[in-house]
């Protein structure tokens, strides 16, 4: 409710890594019941309903296409059971078995989403941003992108890449950016998992509602229009896209309602030098010290 309130359009089901393979017997009431939540807030809103899938634990050890695209086809048909509006496959290191995700999606003829938990060197296998992009158009996918690994700025190279290869190959998709909610510059191919704060000691690296407004702006003006947002994002974040975005959406979500735009509110304080703040010019600009005096503000990957 939190998320709807803030803007969100899409209501992603709840079911990352909730295949048989990894949840055995509690695979199909979990995602029963996930569709039935995404569904029940969805309806409270002008919200869709999207069934998520993501990576396999097989894909690295066995390669077995059949076996793989089984345990996709059972979840797709708690999807169709429950007539989610669209179909997201989404967190794929290797665009091989992305593709075979496509493959099995389109089978509930819907529409069908597509993302990677790649960086601007590609997949595990060297395949690039723009190849991937390309692969996953040609199995199905109306839209393209990536998700999690990294952060918003990193993403946005590997988006602009993935534009780049469809545009290279005359091809077209809708575009789709979920980045972390943290700063990840300094994060190797593997993204923030390999980082040594992964993943109890991420705080100190969280965006802005700020950034994120800026990387809202950044990513409408490259042409993705699927924006939103992984781990790290809170409802704020989300606000922040919202409201950064309301000229071209033609409206606020409900949560701005007690939320003054670029910290207006501050207009009212007591005390001169913050109701000085009280502008974008100001939050912009901001340079956010850490508190941290004693700590790098970089990390190098252990991997």
């Amino acid at each position: 409710m939190e998320f709807l309130r803030a803007g969100s359009n899409v209501m992603q089901t709840f079911t990352f890594s909730a295949s048989e393979d990894k949840m055995e017997s509690q695979w199909e009431a979990v995602n029963t019941a996930a569709c039935d939540l995404a569904r029940e807030v969805a309806n409270k809103g002008d919200a869709l309903v999207a069934g998520g899938i993501c990576q396999t634990s097989l894909y690295k050890h066995h390669k077995d296409e059949a076996r793989i695209k089984k345990l996709f086809r059972l979840q797709l048909e708690v999807f169709a059971r429950k007539n989610v509006d669209f179909l997201i496959a989404e967190y794929f290191e290797h665009a091989e078995e992305a593709v075979w995700a496509v493959e099995v999606l389109k089978e509930a003829r819907k529409p069908v989403a597509a993302t990677m938990c790649i960086g601007p060197e590609g997949d595990m296998h060297g395949v690039t941003p723009g190849e991937c992009a390309v692969k996953l158009v040609k199995a199905g996918a109306s839209i393209v992108g990536v998700n999690c690994r990294f952060g918003p700025w990193t993403s946005l190279k590997t988006m602009r890449l993935m534009k780049e290869g469809l545009w290279a190959a005359g091809l077209k998709a809708h575009l789709m950016v979920q980045p972390l909610g943290f700063h990840m510059p300094d994060c190797g191919k593997g993204g923030f998992v390999d980082l040594p704060e992964y993943p109890f000691a991420l705080e100190p690296r969280v965006a802005t509602r700020w950034d994120i407004q800026k990387y809202a702006r950044e990513a409408y003006n490259l042409g993705v229009r699927y924006i939103g947002g992984c781990c790290g994002f809170e409802p704020y974040h989300i606000r922040a896209i919202a409201e950064e975005l309301a000229p071209e959406r033609g409206f606020l979500p409900p949560s701005s309602d007690k939320h003054g735009s670029w910290g207006s509110g501050l207009n009212t304080h007591t005390k001169p030098w913050i109701r000085a703040r009280a502008r974008r010019e100001y939050w912009e600009n901001l340079l956010p010290a850490s508190g941290r005096p004693f700590c790098p503000s970089l990390s190098k990957p252990d991997a």
